[in-house]
C-alpha cells in the first residue's frame, strides 16, 4: 500500500513526544502523501508553528476562532479532506476528551468530525503512572471499541521524566505503518498466513556456523503486506538484519536459526494455515556440528563432510490440502525460468517467484526486487525493479485478489 496521493491529517496535542512529528510529516509528504496539520495550543509549546507549516506546505489549524483559518469551520473541512488521521501525541488529556466527546479546542474538535467517518491511528504517548491510570485505560477500552479507530501500544523505554517505563510514542516508521494498515483494504480478512524469512545458520561448532547474505528483507515485507490487509500472519524467522514493523500486533514471529528447527516449526504450523509463503534462504546442506571448538593447529585445511536438510518446501507441499496455498521463492544464477518451473512442479507449489542475482537490484541486502511469478496453471507475470515493499503488494494482488 502506497501514501503517494492520499491525504493524511496530522493531530498533535501537547506532549514531548509532539518533537517527533516533524520527521513523520517530512516522511510522509516524501512518500507523495499530501498533510495538513492541527493542533492543541499546548502542542506549540513543543514544536513551531512554523516548522509544521514549512513541513506540510499548509497552514496549521491550532485555533478554532483565527480569523486566518482557510474555512469558519476547519474542524469540518478538514475530515472532508482526509482520506485518515492520525493523532500523535496523543496525551491523557487528549484520550480522555476523545472518550468522553469532549471537543473544546482546534483539535478535539477536529477529532469529533472525523472518528466516526474516516480511518484513525491514535498514538498514546505519556509517563508511565498517567498510562496506567485506569481512567486512561478506560478511554483506551472505549476508544478502541469505535469502528475505524485504531489505538497503538506504546513502547518501554526511557521517559521524559528520567525513568523507564510504558509510554513511549511509538517511532515514525511504525506510525507511518499503522497509516498505511488504516488505508489498505482487508482483501486477506480471516486467512491465516505463514511466511518464511532470512538465512539460516549451520553450526559448525559452539562458536562457527555457515550461512547465507539473507537479510529477511524481502519476508518482512510480505509479511506487513500480508497483515496490512488484514491476515494474521505467522513469521518463522532465521538470521535476519532487517526490522519488522508490527505497530498491531498482527505477526505471531517464531525464530528458527537452522534449517531443522524452522522445518520443525513450519510442519508443526502449516496445518493451521491456509497459505504459505516460503521466503526464506534455506540451507540444502549443513555439516554435523562438533561439540568443542575446532582448533587450528598444525593442518593448512579444514574438510567439512555435509549433509542434506530436510526439504520444507516439498514437505509442504506433500501435505497440503485442496484448500490450503503453497508459493515458494527461487534464487536462481543460470537456467533461472527452467530450475523454477521445475522446483514448481516437484514441490507442488500454486506458484513461485523467481529472481536471479544477475538482475541488477535484486536478491540479497537489497532494498529493491525484480522477479518473475511462475504459477501452476502456467500464467506468467513479470514484475519490474522496484522496491520490496511495492514487490509485496504486486505479488498479493498477482495471487489473492
Amino acid at each position: 500500500m502506497s501514501l503517494y496521493g492520499k491525504h493524511i491529517l496530522v493531530g498533535i496535542s501537547g506532549g514531548i513526544a509532539a518533537y517527533k512529528i516533524p520527521e513523520l510529516i517530512r516522511s510522509l509528504v516524501k512518500e507523495g502523501a499530501e498533510v495538513r496539520v492541527t493542533t492543541t495550543p499546548h502542542a506549540l509549546q513543543f514544536v513551531t508553528e512554523l516548522t509544521l507549516q514549512t513541513l506540510s506546505g499548509s497552514r496549521v489549524y491550532s485555533d478554532v476562532f483565527a480569523a486566518i483559518n482557510e474555512h469558519s469551520t476547519e474542524h469540518i473541512s478538514l475530515p472532508e479532506w482526509c482520506d485518515a488521521m492520525i493523532v500523535a501525541p496523543a496525551t491523557a488529556n487528549v484520550l480522555a476528551k476523545m472518550a468522553n466527546g469532549i471537543a473544546d479546542d482546534a483539535l478535539t474538535t477536529t477529532i469529533a468530525s472525523c472518528v466516526a467517518r474516516k480511518p484513525m491511528v491514535v498514538a498514546p504517548a505519556m509517563n508511565d503512572k498517567m498510562w496506567e491510570n485506569p481512567a486512561t485505560q478506560q478511554a483506551i477500552k472505549t476508544i478502541r471499541s469505535w469502528e475505524h479507530v485504531m489505538v497503538l501500544e506504546p513502547a518501554e523505554g526511557l521517559l521524559a521524566c528520567g525513568t523507564s517505563g510504558k509510554g513511549r510514542m511509538p517511532e515514525v516508521d511504525e506510525l507511518q505503518e499503522a497509516l498505511e494498515y488504516a488505508l489498505t483494504p482487508k482483501t486477506m480478512s480471516g486467512k491465516r498466513v505463514l511466511i518464511t524469512a532470512g538465512g539460516t545458520q549451520e553450526q559448525i561448532d559452539p562458536v562457527r556456523f555457515i550461512s547465507n547474505y539473507s537479510t529477511g528483507k524481502m519476508g518482512f515485507a510480505l509479511a506487513q503486506s500480508c497483515a496490512r490487509h488484514g491476515a494474521l500472519v505467522t513469521l518463522v524467522c532465521g538470521s535476519v538484519s532487517a526490522r519488522l514493523h508490527n505497530p498491531l500486533g498482527a505477526i505471531r514471529r517464531i525464530d528458527a536459526l537452522s534449517a531443522q528447527t524452522m522445518y520443525e516449526a513450519c510442519i508443526k504450523e502449516w496445518p493451521k494455515h491456509d497459505i504459505a509463503i516460503l521466503c526464506a534462504a534455506v540451507a540444502d546442506f549443513a555439516p554435523t556440528a562438533e561439540p568443542e571448538k575446532i582448533k587450528k593447529g598444525e593442518k593448512s585445511t579444514l574438510n567439512l563432510l555435509l549433509h542434506t536438510t530436510p526439504d520444507i518446501a516439498a514437505s509442504l507441499g506433500e501435505s497440503k490440502r485442496e484448500d490450503q496455498q503453497l508459493i515458494g521463492f527461487a534464487l536462481e544464477t543460470q537456467h533461472e525460468k527452467e530450475n523454477a518451473l521445475h522446483k514448481l512442479e516437484r514441490k507442488h507449489m500454486n506458484a513461485i517467484v523467481l529472481n536471479s542475482l544477475r538482475d541488477k537490484g535484486a536478491g540479497f541486502a537489497t532494498d529493491t526486487n525484480v522477479v518473475t511469478i511462475l504459477q501452476s496453471d502456467g500464467t506468467e507475470t513479470a514484475l519490474p525493479l522496484q522496491s520490496k515493499t511495492a514487490i509485496s503488494e504486486e505479488i498479493l494482488k498477482v495471487l489473492f485478489s
